[in-house]
């Protein structure tokens, strides 16, 4: 029966909290005992049935048979420290036109203790996570990372942005200094040992065991944390308290993951944290794309130094859209945003391949449910203030391909383009519309 509450273990989570919340300084040295069977079953439950399985073909609904004599077994290794994860299974998905970007797809049981770990960290580290930080943590999310970009640009002294692309930075992560950073906070042994088997745990690849010395698996339920705290030592907390102290001017740091912006009021200190940024990291043992970093002019007055000096007015990419300099109707100075061309190109390429395999599978109505979820979850995302031109542009895309394939279903032609807006009127497919008004000043 699952147990929703956690048990008593979610009352001493929120001590953990407190604790961490109280006293920045203190180090936790008995968290192992919290991996219960009661909050083990709860991590279970709260697992996703539809993911892919492990390396043991194991689904969820199969572990979910003789569930509590599996757990007995499973807190009963824990205890001991006999447990030992299962290494992921390798799979590969679309970077880009000519990158794979790798994954990790763990077993049931690996996934089970990485939640509770997971979760016991956490309850760690939001107290100790900066306001600048927004990637996977709850209650933040990409749209406020750009909202507070877009706040920062708009109403601070910000003339310059720098941008950095750190190269590879979850198949590069040192465990060494990640255990390090760990160590700060947690001083249970137990736990530090099952983190770290969790690092070197590695992957199936093509039926190959490939170890691992370094890294956090993309796709690991722990992954995205642990990639958190090592970037709260190596940038959050040095910014704050180092490059902060030895600027001259207004800056303000914006992080999402490993992808961060950092917007700068003065040349000379935007010059001097871009190369700062990268001895940091050089530091730590990771490298900075050198084609993927640099610093520019930006801001309020970007448009007119560009008309100026003969030039484009400088631009740059975060999360998925480029912002711009642009103007309000009043010609006073806003921040633009808009898809990202390689953005854009790539999800209206998949929604081509995708109305081009299912188009004869099933039938119409079978598949519009899901190309009603497709064009919403675009709107959901690229739906921000000012861009709705692009998602309009998506909208009327996804319309041209969705006709042309239906009429490629036979060899006649006979769906018009009056045919396919009566069509619509009785199966209406999601308008664009703007679901984050950054606007809202």
């Amino acid at each position: 029966m699952p147990n929703t509450e956690f048990g008593i273990t979610q009352v001493k989570l929120a001590l953990v909290t407190g604790h961490a919340t109280r006293d920045k300084r203190f180090r936790f040295t008995s968290l192992h005992h919290l991996l219960n069977k009661d909050f083990l079953r709860g991590c279970f439950h709260s697992l996703d049935k539809k993911k892919a399985v492990g390396i043991d073909g194991v689904t969820w609904e199969d572990y979910s048979k003789e569930l509590e004599g599996k757990l007995d077994r499973l807190v009963q290794k824990i205890g001991r420290r006999a447990y030992k994860p299962l290494p992921s299974k390798r799979v590969y998905i679309p970077k880009n036109e000519s990158e794979k970007r790798p994954l990790g797809i763990s077993s049931v049981e690996t996934k089970i203790v990485e939640s509770a770990v997971a979760r016991i960290l956490r309850s760690i580290y939001e107290a100790d996570f900066l306001p600048c930080s927004y990637g996977f943590r709850p209650g933040q999310s990409s749209h406020d990372a750009v909202n507070a970009l877009d706040k920062a640009i708009m109403f601070s002294p910000v003339n310059h942005i720098v941008e950095a692309d750190i190269k590879g930075f979850f198949d590069n992560v040192s465990h060494e200094r990640l255990m390090e950073f760990l160590r700060i906070r947690i001083g249970d042994t137990a736990m530090l040992e099952l983190i770290g088997k969790f690092l070197k745990a590695g992957f199936i690849d093509q039926g190959e065991f490939n170890g691992t010395d370094k890294g956090t698996p993309q796709g690991s339920i722990l992954s995205p944390l642990l990639s958190n705290v090592f970037l709260h030592y190596t940038l959050d907390i040095w910014f704050e308290n180092t490059v902060r102290t030895h600027v001259s001017g207004y800056v303000q740091l914006v992080r999402y993951a490993d992808d961060f912006v950092i917007a700068v009021q003065y040349q000379d200190d935007a010059r001097r944290i871009e190369k700062a940024v990268k001895s940091r990291f050089a530091k730590y043992g990771l490298e900075i794309h050198a084609g993927k970093s640099r610093n520019m002019s930006f801001g309020k007055y970007e448009k007119q130094n560009a008309i100026t000096q003969e030039r484009k007015a400088n631009t740059f990419d975060f999360l998925g859209f480029t912002h711009f300099c642009d103007k309000t109707r009043s010609g006073k100075f806003k921040l633009g945003h808009k898809t990202q061309r390689k953005k854009f190109i790539k999800t209206s390429k998949n929604m081509w391949e995708w109305l081009k395999a299912i188009r004869n599978l099933v039938k119409a109505e079978d598949w519009w449910k899901t190309l009603r979820a497709k064009l919403l979850g675009h709107f959901n995302y690229y739906g921000i203030s000012g861009n709705y031109p692009d998602i309009k542009r998506f909208y009327d895309k996804t319309l041209k391909m969705t006709r042309y394939w239906m009429n490629r279903r036979s060899q006649k032609k006979n769906l018009t383009v009056e045919k396919f807006r009566n069509y619509l009127q009785w199966h209406p497919l999601p308008k664009p519309e703007i679901k984050h008004a950054i606007y809202a000043y």
